[in-house]
């Protein structure tokens, strides 16, 4: 369970990370630009198109990580933690105007005509130069992101693990441009459409769950560990969800009609302080009825 002071100490090592990110992704778009604007490359102008969506959703997810830390309240009583979930979110958005815009400039150049793509080396040299930093943005940002449970970080990670495909494709497509398959290049831009829809597409089923309050636990997981402690009769009306890394779980057990107040206030004492250490909860409600 985090507190306070760890979620805001998460908020500042997150955003650490994305401040370290979004420099490594300014040099790869410049890079990028500059190459396809030198080859005339509708793929490699893709490639950049992508990567300057990284940079962007970089600035993004810095402001929406602070406002995720901020503490419950009046208005958001379960906290703000969502809010970076949401911002995986708009990264699928990017992604989906990315795709539009290379699909209708691919089928353009093959209907039309595929312009001349000149192709040297150190072009390929500043391809190969971009590919070795999404590489290790990909590495460093998975580690930190399993290691801080970040969905902000683990989103922003895997579209950069499609940026490693993309150029690979592109690195191939310059080459057979240059051995004289001019309709590579737009082709291999259609490739590259289709494997940033698969990254938008991992993203929204990474995300959605969490903003539709998908259950965080089956009833069954809940009820075991809840009927567990000495004293319940039995759990039900069993609720769980679950707003970024944070957990939350709502039941109600039955006890003793005998017992007195006190009695029963231990016992759900007890079946919050179980359920929170077994199952990483971070806040659990436990309603008391008489069996």
């Amino acid at each position: 369970m985090l507190s306070l002071g760890d979620s805001r100490d998460k908020s500042s090592r997150v955003r650490r990370v994305l401040g370290g990110i979004l420099l490594a992704n300014i040099v790869v778009v410049i890079v990028k630009f500059a190459v396809g604007f030198d080859t005339n490359s509708l793929a490699v102008f893709g490639d950049a198109l992508q990567s300057s969506v990284d940079a962007v959703y970089n600035l993004f997810a810095l402001f929406v990580v602070r406002v995720a830390s901020k503490a419950p309240d009046e208005d958001h009583p379960y906290g703000h933690a969502k809010f970076e979930t949401l911002g995986a979110l708009l990264i699928a958005l990017l992604l989906a105007l990315s795709i539009f815009e290379l699909v209708r400039g691919a089928i353009a150049r093959l209907v039309t005509g595929v312009p001349l793509v000149n192709v040297s080396n150190t072009a390929l040299a500043l391809l190969v130069f971009t590919l070795a930093i999404n590489i290790g943005v990909v590495w460093f940002e998975t580690r930190a992101g399993r290691r801080l449970n970040s969905d902000i970080l683990l989103a922003d990670a895997l579209h950069t693990r499609t940026d490693v495909f993309i150029t690979l494709g592109v690195l191939t497509g310059l080459a057979l441009a240059r051995a004289g398959l001019a309709w590579a290049d737009p082709a291999l831009a259609l490739v590259v459409a289709v494997l940033v829809g698969r990254a938008g597409y991992l993203i929204l089923r990474r995300s959605i769950p969490s903003l539709v309050d998908e259950r965080a636990f089956d009833q069954a997981t809940i009820r075991q560990e809840a009927e567990g402690v000495n004293g319940v009769r039995s759990a039900y009306a069993i609720r769980s969800r679950r707003a970024g890394d944070h957990r939350f779980a709502e039941l109600t057990i039955a006890v003793d009609g005998q017992s007195n107040v006190a009695n029963a206030h231990r016992i759900a004492d007890q079946v919050e302080d179980r359920l929170r250490d077994s199952l990483q909860l971070d806040e659990v409600t436990v309603h008391v009825e008489p069996c």
